[in-house]
């Protein structure tokens, strides 16, 4: 009987210290972790993003963008030059800030310094949804735009250009125009939108074309506030080619006029992200 007695609290013994084993595991490395992937840029319903810029990085991607440089005028009797130089463009917690300044050393004689950046001969696309959500500057004599340029080579007007966003002729509006032969410069088909100068200068706004065959149409933080097709232009529409972007802050020129002793400088024009969808 005391043999059994001994097997039988062996036994219970020998369970408890598996049983004790099991509960503690000895962890002898850490445990492998997947890496978190940051998704691309939503589709809207009906768009699917084909190319973007979210200002994420140190410095601005030049497999993105490249750059004008120069105080000619550009073809606008413009006051600036462009540089690519981090005091007149950056990338700062996420947004591209494009800088204009005065220079007390102006370069090429020119008074002010500024940016002008452009996806020429990197990217372009024919149709589709652009778009870009900024915050503007604010002074007589500042000029800030997010537009397109045809890319076929032809020269301007000929290839044709589309405003999606031009600003500074008056403080409280916003300007959509296109251009092309027998509708340029002062005489290119163009509406407006009035927003308050407040919300302009303090506030991000979105900031699009929706562009297909026959048809353009501008919006301002997704309220549609011009369309324009072959109809309503006095020429020929010459908008079904490939084009490409531009961004840049202007200081003077025919279009907003020229600062004068209210105009505080520097001056930015901030950008969140630049954005190009297309139909599936």
């Amino acid at each position: 009987m005391f043999k059994k007695l001994n097997i039988l609290l062996c036994i219970t013994l020998l369970l408890r210290a598996c049983t004790v084993a099991t509960l503690e595991p000895t962890q002898t490395s850490a445990p492998t972790l997947i890496p978190s992937l940051t998704p691309a840029p939503w589709d809207r319903d009906g768009w699917n993003i084909v190319w973007y810029d979210e200002f994420d990085g140190p410095e601005l991607d030049r497999a993105n963008w490249n750059f004008d440089i120069g105080g000619n005028g550009w073809g606008n009797a413009e006051w600036e030059v462009y540089t690519d130089k981090p005091e007149n463009i950056r990338i700062e917690n996420g947004i591209l800030v494009i800088e204009a300044r005065e220079d007390p050393t102006p370069p090429a004689g020119r008074p002010y310094s500024s940016a002008r950046i452009k996806t020429q001969g990197l990217h372009s696309w024919t149709y589709g949804r652009i778009e870009a959500r900024i915050k503007l500057p604010y002074g007589k004599g500042l000029w800030g735009a997010f537009w397109m340029m045809g890319n076929n080579n032809k020269g301007w007007p000929t290839s044709g250009e589309i405003d999606i966003l031009e600003y500074g002729k008056t403080p409280d509006r916003i300007y959509a125009t296109i251009h092309a032969p027998g509708y340029s410069g002062g005489e290119g088909v163009t509406g407006n939108l009035v927003v308050p100068a407040e919300t302009l200068k303090n506030d991000f706004h979105l900031y699009v074309i929706e562009w297909q065959e026959n048809e353009i149409r501008w919006l301002f933080d997704e309220q549609e506030y011009l369309k324009l097709t072959p109809a309503d232009v006095p020429a020929e529409w010459i908008f079904d080619h490939e084009f490409f972007i531009i961004m840049n802050l202007a200081v003077g020129g025919r279009f907003p006029g020229y600062p004068d002793e209210t105009t505080v400088f520097p001056q930015f024009m901030n950008v969140d992200y630049v954005r190009v969808y297309q139909r599936p």
